[in-house]
């Protein structure tokens, strides 16, 4: 154990240096829709993200492999020195975040899934909350939980989309081939008499998607997108402890396999990075 990891998990968090980066993780590139969210809000912050692109999707494993998949990423990233982490994906967020939280006692831990699911409880008309996400975040039943403590009375209705995933990691984020896969998901909730007036997008690929999946709901339903929702309480969380102002921030990429075609994927959904940026290769 290197001496930042024990720092990170024997101290509290005020002793943790204001210049160490946060850590943001995800199975693949999806979560550079939160980091570009965060940058956007904070953006004097030193941003450290992995993707474990070995080991993705998450979300068709068990909650057990996850769990380790998860904790397994955390580690990496504590022992490079963090001062908090975001998990920015939704499947890891609702089965491993826990075990993430108890394995470092000392570090700030934030997923999408609570920041979701508090950006659903707000921006819901009628409490008919339709939640789009992996398989395995639909069966951890996390945003249902997470909305009910939030929001008494709420029916909310989780929707596996695994095949969004895909169509966001090979760059088909619109046109007809996306709204037909969208109807096929969801077009049903948006009908009838008790339509849904709010759609989570319950993966951080799925903002990518957000023009097809707008269109599908209609315009009087609100789109909740948790990258911009963990945006704003990371914000809230930092405060006091932020990075000084006009460190300039930045981006370190870290990916553990396919390092060339995540910096081409990542150049697409992060421009400023550049056409194809510096990827750093990991063995986790």
């Amino acid at each position: 154990m290197t001496s930042q990891q024990r720092h990170t998990v024997n101290t509290s968090f005020d002793a943790i240096p204001v210049t160490y980066p946060v850590g943001i993780f995800d199975s693949g590139v999806g979560g550079l829709t939160v980091a570009a969210a965060i940058r956007r809000a904070m953006p004097d912050e030193r941003l450290l993200y992995l993707g474990d692109v070995a080991r993705q999707p998450y979300g068709t494993k068990s909650p057990r492999t996850v769990t380790r998949y998860a904790v397994q990423a955390a580690e990496f990233l504590v022992e490079k020195g963090i001062k908090a982490l975001v998990v920015a994906c939704n499947t890891a967020s609702a089965v491993a975040l826990e075990a993430i939280a108890e394995r470092f006692p000392g570090l700030p831990v934030l997923g999408v899934v609570e920041a979701g699911a508090d950006g659903a409880a707000r921006a819901s008309a009628r409490g008919r909350i339709v939640v789009a996400a992996t398989e395995g975040t639909c069966r951890s039943e996390a945003y249902e939980r997470a909305i009910a403590r939030r929001r008494d009375g709420a029916l909310v209705r989780c929707v596996p989309c695994p095949l969004f995933v895909a169509l966001a990691e090979e760059g088909l984020t619109d046109g007809p081939i996306v709204d037909s896969v969208a109807r096929h998901y969801l077009g049903s909730l948006f009908d009838g008499t008790e339509p849904g007036d709010c759609l989570v997008l319950g993966c951080t690929h799925f903002p990518l998607l957000a023009p097809a999946l707008s269109r599908l709901a209609g315009p009087e339903v609100t789109l909740v997108d948790c990258a911009e929702a963990t945006s704003s309480m990371l914000v809230r969380l930092l405060e006091g402890r932020e990075a000084p102002k006009g460190s300039g921030g930045g981006l370190h990429l870290i990916s553990t396999d396919a390092p060339e075609r995540f910096a081409r994927m990542a150049g697409k959904l992060f421009p400023a990075l550049g056409a194809v940026p510096a990827v750093e290769l990991a063995d986790l």
